[in-house]
């Protein structure tokens, strides 16, 4: 039950189409939905503004099918992250109306809404090509909750000149996450010369010394960039959760929409 469905049910029992005793048998399975192998926060977007997204690894073809069908009855979007092709593929025949995004390894049921240009923007930013599917991830949260992005991609610290090139397109967003792999440093460039908050995300990819992200991680948790924040190894997810908290702070306290 996200807020747009909770108004849409409290302005029916308002206006008289809907009974009080209707609108308590749709909201009984607040504050959670007990499926036996799972228990779904329902009302997470009421708290957060984002509904509880499925972590596929780990789960059947079949729960994630049924989880996601639960959490579409009350929401108009569902989001399932880190799916393979293969899982993408036994999810759909579960589950008719399932799309999948491969590079962001996301299932999506439901329709993405069209960009909020009321809403300030989000730098996507990766370092190389092969840090996409991480900046995907975390693309793809942001645009399903409308937020506008603007996305930079293989401007890396080998080539920054390609950075500089995008500098002016760049300020015009209130946050950046920047996703790096190899020695991560790109995510300290960009917080000396952006204004705004930066979110940095190491990614796994790289040569033996990456240490699977390690390497990148240590670099941006020691950054000279006063107030870089980082995410977790690969966690695009986090990082475009993380972005949408800061935005919706900035929409509470000014006057945007």
């Amino acid at each position: 039950m996200d807020k747009h469905r909770l108004e849409e049910l409290l302005n029916a029992v308002a206006a008289g189409q809907l009974s009080a005793a209707d609108a308590c048998d749709r909201l009984k399975e607040l504050p959670y939905q007990d499926l036996g192998f799972a228990k779904l926060d329902l009302h997470r977007g009421l708290r957060q503004g984002l509904p509880e997204v499925v972590f596929c690894p780990g789960k059947t073809a079949q729960q994630i099918a049924e989880i996601m069908r639960r959490l579409f009855a009350n929401h108009d979007l569902v989001l399932a992250t880190r799916a393979t092709v293969e899982l993408a593929t036994a999810v759909k025949e579960e589950l008719a109306g399932v799309q999948y995004r491969d590079q962001a390894r996301m299932l999506i049921l439901g329709d993405i809404p069209p960009p909020d240009q009321a809403l300030p923007a989000v730098n996507i930013i990766s370092a190389g090509t092969a840090d996409i599917a991480v900046a995907e991830e975390a693309a793809l949260i942001l645009e399903g909750s409308a937020v506008p992005i603007v996305r930079t991609y293989d401007v890396g610290v080998a080539g920054i000149h390609r950075l500089l090139d995008k500098l002016p397109e760049l300020r015009t967003a209130a946050v950046s996450i920047v996703v790096a792999g190899m020695d991560g440093v790109l995510p300290s460039v960009v917080a000396g010369l952006l204004p705004g908050p930066v979110i940095a995300v190491p990614t796994s990819i790289g040569y033996g010394a990456n240490f699977q992200g390690i390497a990148p991680l240590l670099t941006m948790l020691n950054s000279c960039a006063a107030g870089l924040t980082v995410v977790n190894i690969d966690n695009g997810f986090g990082a475009g959760v993380a972005a949408f908290r800061v935005l919706s702070v900035l929409k509470q306290r000014l006057p945007i929409g």
